[in-house]
């Protein structure tokens, strides 16, 4: 399922495998896949493919993202967020584009934003929200709201 996902041509550089509980902060160039445990703090320019039986409690920068596993946290992703129908995703999800098949769980909010500036906006906007600025000057662009 996720391997139609991915191009042949793709090299994964970085394994999270079956089994394995990593916590910590990823920072890669490339590809992560996760089909283990993972807490703390992904960043990449590239993919993150979160494997059926993936699990992930973290906050995650990308530019492309797909969950087959469990997500628990924030997703900032400069291309697109795919969820595949054995997804769920508990969290806030900030992209240009977002991919949901039927069957997935979601609870949380979606930003869909017009470009990869806007996304990253958004992450630094959080990260102030989270020190004690108030939010509620901040505009979004086309917001969505899935219902619980």
């Amino acid at each position: 399922m996720i391997e139609d996902q991915i191009p042949e041509t793709t090299l994964i550089n970085s394994i999270i495998g079956q089994g394995t509980r990593f916590t910590g902060e990823f920072n890669l160039n490339g590809l992560l896949r996760v089909d283990g445990d993972f807490s703390g703090t992904i960043k990449t320019k590239g993919k993150v493919l979160i494997g059926s039986n993936g699990r992930v409690e973290c906050t995650m920068h990308a530019g492309t993202v797909v969950i087959g596993g469990i997500v628990k946290g924030d997703i900032f992703s400069s291309e697109k967020v795919i969820i595949l129908s054995t997804g769920i995703m508990i969290g806030n999800i900030t992209s240009p584009r977002l991919i949901i098949e039927e069957g997935v769980q979601f609870n949380g909010q979606c930003r869909i934003v017009r470009s990869k500036k806007k996304v990253e906006q958004k992450a630094d906007t959080q990260v102030k929200d989270t020190i004690g600025n108030d939010s509620s000057n901040h505009t979004v662009d086309n917001a969505v709201t899935i219902p619980n």
